[in-house]
């Protein structure tokens, strides 16, 4: 495979401050929903995914229609993006709601650079890079310490769940992570198919977000209680979901979906923070201990590869210009043969 040029290096590193931009305005939803406390679980994801979804297909009605005959030709894979979509924030704030908010986010978030390898590595047959791996278990424990962390630091002691409860929501947290790495690569298969990234994440999310439609209209009823009520909802449309998720969307357009998953891992981080410096939670030394490994595994997958990197990569046959490991890793995403 032919080494990329400067410019792709560049929008490799646009790509993946994207995916980081996206991350921390997702890690702002869980600070949200807090101020919506008798909003259940399914009205938030079903408002935030769907109404988010539904805006992206609106904003991206014009190219969807450009693009028709190559969404037509992949709808197998709108689809099943589409599902996964649908699926994702009933399954994510399901699984915060039953097993607490720290289980439920270490399992959803942390697991899912592993279900998008596995999907990569199935599907694609694509090889994981020494460098991936590494920042790949930096964020997972990283994400295990800050969900301790949010445990032990939580007012009062972690809130108590039945046992029942809590493998209910690990079950839905793994859920979660898989149709979160499942609707992320069927994005990045679009893009790298010719659809563009305004034009795939229009199609996906918008067809999620009308699956999502009948739970918003069986559910949401809440939403409408008070002031504060509609403003979550609508916050959590227009700017985690919409604006997060066309960030991702670009972000998809130039780094591999178990690439991306992983840069993802700031989410939880950014909720850590936010919920110290606006809830008052309280965050122990072991918390900030996984933030910072987090912060190592962003700077592993982000940092230029050196001279040791170059030399196994010649190994390999490649002798590509100097670029960043999250560049290796869109330059070994070809199916292996």
């Amino acid at each position: 495979m032919t080494a990329p040029g400067p410019g792709a290096r560049s929008s490799v590193g646009a790509g993946s401050l994207c995916v980081l931009a996206a991350s921390v305005l997702w890690g702002t939803t869980g600070t949200a929903a807090t101020f919506a406390p008798d909003v259940g679980p399914l009205a938030i994801g079903a408002v935030a995914m769907g109404l988010g979804g539904l805006l992206q297909a609106l904003v991206a009605a014009p190219r969807i229609a450009r693009e028709a005959p190559l969404l037509r030709a992949r709808r197998g894979t709108v689809l099943l993006g589409a599902v996964a979509v649908a699926a994702y924030p009933l399954a994510f704030y399901s699984a915060m709601r039953l097993a607490g908010v720290a289980v439920g986010t270490v399992v959803s978030i942390g697991m899912a650079p592993l279900a998008s390898a596995v999907i990569e590595r199935v599907m694609d047959r694509r090889r994981l890079t020494r460098r991936w791996k590494l920042g790949a278990a930096l964020g997972l424990l990283g994400t295990l310490l800050l969900c301790a962390g949010q445990a032990a630091g939580a007012p009062g002691g972690a809130e108590r769940t039945s046992t029942a409860a809590t493998v209910l929501g690990v079950g839905l947290g793994l859920i979660a992570a898989t149709t979160y790495a499942l609707y992320s690569w069927a994005a990045h298969r679009l893009i790298i198919q010719g659809v563009t990234s305004r034009a795939a994440m229009g199609a996906v999310f918008g067809v999620g977000g009308l699956l999502l439609v009948p739970v918003l209209l069986v559910t949401g009823a809440p939403l409408l209680d008070s002031g504060s009520d509609v403003a979550v909802g609508v916050y959590m449309a227009l700017v985690p979901m919409f604006a997060g998720y066309v960030l991702f969307g670009w972000g998809l357009a130039h780094v591999p979906a178990s690439t991306a998953t992983t840069l993802s891992l700031l989410e939880p981080a950014v909720a850590a923070v936010l919920a110290v410096l606006v809830i008052g939670e309280r965050l122990p030394a072991v918390g900030w201990g996984g933030i910072a490994l987090v912060l190592a595994c962003l700077a592993v997958l982000t940092a230029p590869v050196g001279v040791s990197g170059r030399r196994r990569e010649r190994r390999d046959g490649v002798t590509p210009p100097r670029r960043t490991a999250v560049e290796h890793s869109v330059a070994r995403s070809d199916p292996a043969p």
